[in-house]
């Protein structure tokens, strides 16, 4: 997969340092986000991703190190877990609501996500992937320049992962933003990416999918086995696409709290 970068990225990382309670949680990291390009993230549990991420989204200001943004990026964020409360009467239309924008570009998010029918439904009675949907379509009516998803894809059964990987690969091109997902599934890291970054309180490696699994800090976390192709058979009717075959195994790493 080829992507054609700007030469200035929307946001830039220099030599970030975090420590929190006595523990260095990241260090002497740069880390960039260019426009339009689908970047995953991994790492072993504890690795600092989700601190990472904080820092991209102002949350967490590093002890050290520079953040550069371009002029009024706006970021949007879906998280790994939403769980509101069965006693909050919150159906999929009021949680849309929460977000301003023209009414073209709600009807446009909503068609394009999938979620018409689920307007009057309550949130917390939707499956897996019908909750996913609905929380990208609420990122994308910020209409981001970055969208970052914290493991989209937990709990979800084989098929709705393949349906929504295949909707995220679209989204650059569809929506013009920056995908950056945390992700466990190493079978998406190597054929749904357009760039990995391998984090290890530092960053390990980085660069294209097919170059970063040979590298010695990525088999040394991973392991030499998890060695994937590019998959571009049609025995599942994706034709040349890189959509995700329903029937391809998926190793996973299986995630836990992390700093």
């Amino acid at each position: 997969m080829q992507q054609t970068l700007s030469t200035a990225p929307l946001i830039e990382l220099k030599n970030i340092h975090v420590r929190i309670d006595e523990r260095d949680i990241l260090k002497n990291v740069d880390f960039t986000l260019h426009d339009r390009e689908i970047v995953t993230l991994i790492g072993p549990n504890g690795a600092g991703k989700s601190t990472l991420i904080k820092v991209l989204l102002g949350i967490l200001k590093p002890k050290s190190g520079q953040v550069i943004a371009a002029k009024n990026l706006k970021f949007s964020y879906v998280p790994q877990k939403f769980n509101p409360s069965h006693s909050l009467p919150l159906r999929v239309c009021d949680l849309l609501a929460l977000e301003k924008c023209e009414a073209s570009i709600k009807a446009e998010v909503i068609r394009d996500t999938g979620i018409a029918k689920l307007q009057d439904a309550k949130v917390q009675q939707l499956s897996g992937g019908e909750r996913q949907r609905v929380l990208i379509a609420r990122a994308l009516l910020r209409q981001p320049d970055v969208l970052v998803l914290d493991e989209p894809m937990q709990g979800l059964d084989i098929q709705s992962e393949a349906e929504l990987y295949d909707y995220v690969r679209s989204l650059p091109e569809k929506y013009g933003c920056t995908v950056l997902m945390v992700s466990h599934d190493l079978q998406w890291v190597m054929q749904g990416t357009h760039r990995v970054v391998c984090l290890n309180k530092h960053i390990c490696c980085s660069g294209l999918p097919e170059s970063v699994q040979q590298h010695p800090e990525y088999q040394a976390i991973f392991g030499t086995n998890r060695v994937f192709y590019q998959h571009h058979h049609d025995h599942c009717g994706h034709g040349d696409s890189a959509a995700p075959c329903p029937h391809d195994s998926r190793p996973h790493i299986h995630p836990e709290p992390e700093a």
